[in-house]
C-alpha cells in the first residue's frame, strides 16, 4: 500500500505562483512514476505532469514552460513537488497527486484546491 498526502493549494492572483507537495509513504519501492492530474468543475480529470523513478518528466501542453515537477526521496518517503508559475484563471481546479505501481491502478491523493482569481 502507498499513502499520499498533498499540501500547498490555495488562492492566488493571476500571474502568481504556488507550489504543491505530495508525500508518498508505505510501499514506496514499488512506485515507478508519480504525477499530478487536475479536475475543474464539470470537466474530466486531466494529466498535468509526471516524473518517473529515473527522473524523466512529461508535461501537458497547457502547462509547458509554466509548471515544473521535481522529486526528492529518502528511505521512508518520496516527495513530489509541482511548482506552478504564471498561473491563469483556467488553472483553477482540484489537483490530485498520484503514484503508479506495476500491476494495479494508480494510488491517488485526496486532492488540493487551487483557485486563480483576482
Amino acid at each position: 500500500q502507498v499513502q499520499l498526502v498533498e499540501s500547498g493549494g490555495g488562492l492566488v492572483q493571476p500571474g502568481g505562483s504556488l507550489r504543491l507537495s505530495c508525500a508518498a509513504s508505505g510501499s514506496i519501492s514499488s512506485i515507478n512514476a508519480m504525477g499530478w492530474h487536475r479536475q475543474a468543475p464539470g470537466q474530466q480529470r486531466e494529466l498535468v505532469a509526471l516524473i518517473t523513478e529515473g527522473g524523466s518528466s512529461n508535461y501537458a501542453d497547457f502547462v509547458k514552460g509554466r509548471f515544473t515537477i521535481t522529486s526528492s526521496s529518502d528511505n521512508a518517503k518520496i516527495t513530489v513537488y509541482l511548482q506552478m508559475d504564471s498561473l491563469k484563471p483556467e488553472d483553477t481546479a482540484v489537483y490530485y497527486c498520484n503514484a503508479a505501481v506495476p500491476g494495479r491502478d494508480k494510488y491517488w491523493g485526496q486532492g488540493t484546491q487551487v483557485t486563480v482569481s483576482s
